[in-house]
């Protein structure tokens, strides 16, 4: 379930897959050095065990957010092909627009490639 800063995943167990839930809330903070990021707060239970992670997008990475989302689950016992977001299109489609919208992100933006290294799991 989404809602704008917050997106809820509940993942029964199937097919060998781990059964748990996925928690993911997000907002902007400024950085006095880096500029507006992206923070995101993660945390579940995959298989009975507990997780808690936070990270951070630079502004001009935050395109890029559910890869990195699906990277930190994965590390968490979520499997790689049992994407968090994208399997949910309509969910996705809203998440990446309400993300422009709260970064003030347009189209054709330039991207600093420094920010790959920093912000890729």
């Amino acid at each position: 379930m989404f809602k704008p800063g917050h997106l809820s995943r509940i993942l029964p167990e199937s097919h060998g897959h781990p059964q748990g839930y996925v928690d993911l809330t997000y907002e902007v903070r400024d950085d006095p050095a880096e500029g507006k990021m992206l923070h995101f707060n993660m945390s579940g239970e995959i298989d009975g065990k507990p997780f808690q992670e936070a990270f951070e997008l630079h502004r001009d990475m935050a395109f890029n957010f559910a890869s990195v989302v699906s990277h930190v689950a994965a590390r968490h016992g979520v499997p790689v092909e049992h994407s968090l977001i994208l399997q949910h299109h309509e969910e996705y489609d809203a998440m990446f627009e309400d993300i422009r919208a709260r970064l003030d992100l347009h189209p054709g933006e330039p991207v600093n490639f420094d920010h790959l290294n920093c912000d890729h799991f």
